[in-house]
């Protein structure tokens, strides 16, 4: 399956290296990747202080990077038509900083915030994980630059010590009430493996995820749909979930079972009851497949997979008609299991696939969105990769 033609080629880290030579007369003073990431299940849990289980993939941003004299910040990209961007780190200001230069910038001000002197530097970024697919792009440049950062300054923080700095970056800088979840996958994961996390006390434990090994395929179906959380619809959902834990009576939705949801019914409007319903199910969801991949393996998982999207459908209420066609058609067409991934309001879809079916259930998406009239889906297939690493 090739990679979607929106994505960007990639560049490994000697030809980012001579690319950033070419552009600043230096050369970088070290490669740093980060991949984005795939929540296999687990959604709108983890600011309930619920589970999540996300997987790094094999799309990654990279950053070439070399330190000034000065304080003076000087970025550029591999991809659009923004030329060279600048910026001081005495001076970061949440308000002066512009598309994807503010997730650099959010990680130097995050890292300043601890007390970290963090010098001036030339950054190069190339990436192939593809925006606005709710693959969460945004976090694999944060991750990777914080990890070129981490080294270059001899700051000797910890994964989990980046995972929080960079939430920091997202919530206080780039304004984004983001959870630790999109970090820990692109910071700590391991390939072949997903990362259950607990978003409650941050614990984590790797969960074996070998697709391949049991002649399976993960596609990802990006509708090309904006997820931009339309209508503050993000933030209603998460206001709804703060406010039935406090009328219940529990510090986090996290704490109510599913014998607890009979008693919750009572107490609660409708509307709300259904958005407590999607996160008790979800969290119970999770724990089963981590109990599934444990034992029988990723063929087993289909069904909660299935169950998470008609969830997330009919009680959280956040999918839309693009990602219910690449849903219902990828498992007429031979998936074994599919979901929306993400915030949803758009983004993209996963369809857990035999091998053998991949290519006829990309196919039969494709036609069925010509046939509704959207525009082409992008469709391929993922891996569980390795966590943010230096590559030169």
């Amino acid at each position: 399956m090739t990679s979607s033609s929106a994505m960007n080629p990639s560049l490994d880290g000697s030809r980012l290296a001579a690319r950033f030579e070419a552009a600043f007369l230096a050369r970088p003073d070290g490669v740093w990747r980060a991949p984005g990431r795939v929540n296999l299940i687990g959604e709108h849990t983890d600011y309930n202080e619920g589970f999540v289980l996300p997987f790094a993939i094999d799309r990654a941003a990279r950053v070439a990077v070399r330190v000034r004299p000065d304080s003076a910040v000087r970025m550029l990209s591999t991809f659009g038509n923004q030329g060279l961007t600048t910026a001081d780190t005495g001076t970061l200001a949440r308000a002066s900083a512009r598309g994807w230069t503010k997730y650099p910038l959010g990680v130097i001000w995050a890292l300043q915030q601890l007390d970290i002197p963090v010098p001036g530097v030339d950054l190069l970024l190339d990436s192939d994980v593809p925006r606005g697919a709710g693959l969460s792009s945004s976090h694999a440049i944060e991750c990777a630059v914080v990890s070129a950062l981490n080294e270059l300054t001899s700051a000797g923080l910890s994964a989990q010590d980046m995972v929080l700095a960079t939430q920091r970056a997202e919530n206080d800088f780039v304004g984004a009430p983001t959870g630790i979840m999109d970090q820990s996958a692109s910071l700590r994961a391991t390939a072949g493996h997903a990362v259950f996390l607990d978003c409650r006390d941050q614990s984590m434990r790797l969960v074996p995820f070998d697709a391949d090994a049991a002649g399976l395929v993960l596609l990802v179906i990006d509708t090309r749909v904006s997820h931009s959380h339309a209508d503050g619809e993000y933030a209603a959902r998460r206001e709804s979930c703060e406010l039935a834990a406090e009328v219940l009576g529990v510090p986090a939705l996290r704490d109510l079972g599913l014998e607890d949801l009979e008693e919750a019914s009572g107490l609660l409007d409708a509307e709300t009851f259904r958005r407590v319903r999607h996160v008790v199910t979800e969290n119970d969801r999770v724990l089963q497949t981590v109990e599934l991949l444990d034992t029988l393996g990723p063929a087993a998982i289909g069904p909660l997979l299935d169950a998470s999207h008609a969830s997330m459908r009919d009680d959280f209420e956040i999918s839309c008609a693009e990602l219910d066609l690449a849903v219902d058609t990828a498992r007429s067409a031979g998936a074994i299991g599919a979901r929306m991934t993400g915030g949803g309001f758009g983004g993209s879809a996963i369809a857990l696939t035999p091998a053998g079916s991949a290519q006829q259930v990309r196919h039969a998406v494709e036609q069925a969105f010509a046939r509704a009239g959207y525009a082409a889906p992008e469709i391929f297939s993922v891996r569980p990769a390795a966590g943010a690493a230096r590559l030169a």
